[in-house]
């Protein structure tokens, strides 16, 4: 007992002691913590509040003066999302807006497959077979033969090991990024990438850092100050991914990617079906351990019904007819440098995508001060080019939600239904509305 008596004692002497040779910070921090301690436990958490009985009549007229605030910030009744063109018919070659027959440079039928007669004949038969829709996403009984036809097709024709086919254009490349970019990694991206490509980078949460567009010095200014910082920390840069994502078209500038200048091995391909090849949804192809994992990560593939049968026989049937007629590329081609040049030298407006792109950009020289009055300039030679029988359309945006919002602009596709002498009239028509209406 006197040794255990003892034993206290030199603790309670090493205690004192300890409490003597502490830093200064050390004690205050336990004296702040135990006084807080204290507080907790003797304060109450929350105070009663004084309850008060309104009247009936008290309660009414409260009711009467309370304003629910909008769900939605107003929109002007003239807003073009609500005053849109109707379309009747197929818009092929040859469309009718708003009960107005007019030459088609607005859709994005570009090999003219839309109203192609083995196309319609091969959905046809497709829908006869296996009815409209699929009712299941691939993993749930979604998965037909001809989706297995279709991405053996597409593989073949892109010269990858496999292809993996999506319900939605949008959904493709939105999905597509998050499979494999996660937070920490890094992205580096275009500017003037489309706006699919932005909600996939926002899906992936990783860091991203634009670089000018179609500007191999500034993205190889970003690579080399990333090159840096990873060698401040090189631990955090070998467990770091890094991508490159551009568009081999840009939609919203009618350019075309310097691909030979960026890189030599492309990991992934991502395409939509519903602007060449006259159907719906999207696909993603590459080297076959890399489409696989999105059959696993994909969200729109794992999540969304798989694409009508309907629709992916007459993808198949596209592809046939651009395999059996490979000069229908030249010929487009040769058709959007004609248009190209015509456009040039237009007064108030300048011409924005390369020569051989099939959707150019009309774009004022000069702004009159504000994007609304931007806006409505241009739709006013859009109405006048679509009063005189040439169907167009402006570009079209979330102007809060884009990353790096393009300029207003008229967009003109050209497709090869279009003839030389509907090209010519298309160009003598746009000058002929910039002078009437800008100047």
């Amino acid at each position: 007992m006197a040794a255990a008596g003892v034993g206290q004692q030199w603790v309670l002497v090493e205690m004192v002691q300890a409490f003597y040779e502490a830093p200064a910070y050390h004690l205050i921090l336990e004296g702040i913590l135990i006084l807080w301690i204290i507080r907790l436990l003797f304060s109450k958490t929350y105070k009663l509040q004084e309850r008060s009985d309104l009247t009936l009549k008290e309660k009414e007229e409260l009711i009467e003066e309370w304003q629910p605030e909008p769900l939605v910030p107003p929109v002007p009744k003239d807003h073009p999302a609500l005053n849109y063109n109707i379309v009747s018919g197929p818009p092929t070659h040859i469309i009718t807006v708003n009960g107005k027959k007019c030459i088609n440079f607005a859709s994005f039928n570009f090999l003219g497959l839309l109203n192609n007669e083995n196309v319609k004949n091969a959905a046809q038969a497709s829908l006869k077979k296996y009815g409209v829709g699929t009712c299941g996403p691939r993993g749930f009984y979604g998965t037909f033969d001809v989706h297995l036809e279709l991405e053996e097709r597409l593989a073949k024709f892109m010269r990858t090991e496999e292809a993996i086919i999506y319900s939605y254009g949008f959904a493709t490349i939105a999905s597509a990024i998050p499979a494999y970019s996660k937070r920490g990694d890094i992205v580096f991206v275009d500017e003037a990438a489309c706006f699919a490509i932005q909600k996939g980078l926002q899906a992936s949460r990783s860091n991203i850092k634009l670089f000018k567009h179609n500007d191999m010095a500034d993205l190889e200014r970003l690579l080399k100050e990333q090159e840096t910082e990873d060698q401040k920390n090189p631990r955090k840069a070998r467990v770091t991914r890094r991508f490159i994502v551009v568009e081999g078209l840009y939609m919203n500038t009618g350019d075309i990617c310097p691909l030979p200048e960026l890189i030599d091995d492309i990991d992934l391909i991502s395409a939509n079906m519903e602007n060449s090849l006259a159907s719906i949804g999207g696909f993603c192809c590459g080297r076959s351990f890399i489409i696989d994992h999105q059959r696993l990560s994909g969200q729109g593939y794992c999540f969304s019904a798989s694409l009508p049968p309907l629709l992916a026989a007459a993808a198949i049937e596209a592809l046939n007819i651009m395999e059996d007629n490979p000069d229908i590329f030249q010929t487009l081609r040769a058709k959007c440098e004609r248009i190209h040049k015509a456009l040039q030298g237009i007064s108030g407006l300048k011409v924005v995508g390369e020569s051989f792109s099939p959707a150019l950009h009309l774009q004022l020289e000069e702004s009159c001060g504000s994007r609304e009055n931007d806006v409505k300039l241009l739709k006013r030679v859009v109405d006048y080019c679509m009063n005189s029988g040439i169907a167009l359309t402006q570009a079209r945006y979330l102007e809060k939600e884009e990353k790096c919002l393009p300029p207003p602009s008229i967009r003109v596709v050209v497709t090869v239904e279009q003839t030389e002498q509907e090209l010519d009239k298309a160009a003598s028509l746009l000058k002929e509305a910039a002078q009437s209406v800008l100047n």
